[in-house]
């Protein structure tokens, strides 16, 4: 006695969940590219011909905020620190570092003192210091 199946396996796969999936990820890409902002702050960079190539691991931004008021932050935080702060973060930031190197984002209107200042942190630690600028 020969017992025959009477529905028959069908071979087609449905393609409705994959576009599903694909369509979440094409929205969960879009919203997080918008979260992605490596310069949180707005600085106007001096203009300059040279440019280096070395990669440095932390960045220190200058603000100017007018009346002799400036601000340090830190790999572009939006929390200010003040100098000795600062210097403190740098020096924990890089100590594990190979070949220690930061580099300085200032605003054109800060005066060369801060500048010279935060150079000098990279001169008392031995550190690799590069001043960012914007080309010509």
């Amino acid at each position: 006695m020969a017992i025959k199946r009477t529905t028959k396996v069908l071979s087609e796969l449905s393609m409705s969940s994959m576009t599903d999936i694909v369509f979440l990820l094409l929205i969960f890409f879009l919203v997080t590219s918008t979260l992605v902002n490596p310069n949180a702050l707005k600085l106007l960079l001096p203009k300059s011909t040279g440019q280096v190539s070395a990669k440095a691991t932390v960045s220190v931004s200058i603000k100017d905020w007018g009346d002799d008021i400036y601000t340090y932050h830190i790999n572009g935080n939006e929390q200010p620190v003040s100098y000795e702060q600062a210097e403190d973060e740098i020096v924990g930031l890089l100590q594990s570092e190979e070949d220690p190197t930061f580099s300085i984002y200032s605003d054109e209107s800060v005066p060369v003192k801060e500048i010279v200042a935060m150079m000098n942190i990279a001169k008392r630690n031995h550190y690799k210091v590069i001043l960012a600028t914007q080309p010509e």
